[in-house]
């Protein structure tokens, strides 16, 4: 599937919920899924900066696609890394780079999160695309 096809299902899938709390467990049993990231890739400099909760994010390229692992020591933190992971893992790099992430807004995530969880998820796109294009670059 393609980003924006991810992006959709993503968002066909919230829209099953009701209310604000139900998204939210939601987007908690996400993170519980992501596999999980090996400990000996829990270093610094994968580490997303500026985020109130401990955020790893790992990238590789593999047959021409980024491949990504992430862990969290917060459980939505670790939920919302999951839906970018959803998203754009297995994809190639330059569709990375070039997507819109604005369906993180179409989520309501934003709306129902202290600001400093809603600004980590504008860091953990950025960093997403960071990854991918250090990998397009090799």
């Amino acid at each position: 599937m393609s980003i924006a096809e991810n992006q959709q299902a993503v968002l066909d899938e919230l829209g099953l919920f009701q209310d604000w709390q139900e998204r939210y467990e939601y987007v908690i049993s996400l993170g519980k899924k992501l596999p999980p990231m090996d400990d000996a890739l829990k270093t610094e400099d994968r580490l997303i900066k500026g985020c109130q909760s401990q955020v790893w994010l790992d990238a590789t390229a593999e047959d021409g696609k980024v491949r990504y692992a992430a862990d969290s020591d917060s459980v939505i933190t670790k939920g919302m890394i999951a839906l970018f992971v959803r998203v754009l893992d297995d994809q190639p790099a330059d569709a990375i780079l070039t997507a819109d992430l604005g369906f993180i807004d179409q989520t309501g995530l934003k709306e129902h999160l202290a600001p400093t969880r809603a600004n980590a998820l504008n860091l953990m796109a950025t960093q997403m695309k960071q990854r991918a294009l250090e990998l397009a670059g090799k």
